[in-house]
């Protein structure tokens, strides 16, 4: 157990906003670890994660964590809040192409219908993926920026379908192939690692990361909440629970 006796002069409860799945049960985990070091932390699930940023800029929640810095930096930029990341990395779920049809993206035929995520930063980081596996290519020099536009080749004429996230899961049973963030993949029983047929690499700008109000981000509390996340406990939770398929960053 990490000794955080700095911490100890404080005792307070903030509330920890999180999506529903994978994030809430990592933050579950965080609990004990915070609370043995003088931080009781109150777990907000939400279903919309797009609440979750401007609550906590609002401050009806003191810290989140559930999102990517490009995710993040959309989300501030687009919705004029003022959040920032403290704390460094957090975990990586990798982003993951699977189908029920296929069992190899080269088997994806001519035309195949593809559905990716619509949420713009979600949806470059889709891109890119299509791309490593070979179905497209983008204007050279793009990252999670990328938009259908940049599209420079399709080689297959693929159709690209953009989709919420949470309905990608679903679409499997209509569609070739479906490009799903961890977050949801898991939550609809899919192994990225195993039922994957594309999987990204471990990219660092879409590790995820515990996200504040200015205002709070030299406020005691934040340390301990980033240390109780980035324990050894925690860690072990990680590896232990979902076997590879959200990878922690400490």
């Amino acid at each position: 157990m990490l000794v955080a006796s700095h911490t100890l002069a404080f005792a307070r409860t903030i509330k920890f906003g999180v999506t529903a799945g994978p994030h809430a049960q990592i933050a579950e985990a965080i609990v004990p670890v915070a609370k043995a070091n003088g931080l009781d932390i109150q777990v907000i699930e939400f279903s919309d994660g797009a609440l979750i940023d401007p609550a906590t800029n609002d401050g009806d929640l003191d810290a989140n964590g559930f999102q990517h810095t490009p995710y993040l930096n959309r989300q501030n930029a687009d919705r004029g809040l003022n959040l920032v990341a403290v704390g460094g990395r957090t975990v990586l779920l990798p982003m993951a192409g699977y189908s029920r049809k296929y069992k190899s993206v080269a088997e994806l035929p001519e035309g195949a219908q593809v559905t990716i995520p619509n949420d713009p930063s979600n949806l470059g980081r889709a891109l890119k993926l299509l791309e490593a596996g070979g179905l497209i290519k983008l204007t050279p020099g793009l990252t999670f920026n990328a938009t259908e536009l940049d599209i420079i080749d399709n080689p297959k004429k693929i159709k690209i379908l953009p989709l919420e996230t949470a309905q990608l899961p679903r679409s499997l049973e209509d569609v070739d192939f479906s490009v799903i963030t961890s977050h949801f993949a898991l939550s609809a029983g899919l192994n990225p690692s195993k039922d994957g047929i594309l999987i990204e690499d471990k990219l660092s700008e879409y590790f995820c990361l515990i996200a504040v109000a200015e205002m709070n981000k030299d406020a005691p509390w934040v340390k301990t909440l980033v240390e109780s996340y980035k324990s050894p406990e925690v860690k072990a939770f990680i590896e232990k629970t979902f076997s590879g398929n959200i990878v922690a960053g400490w």
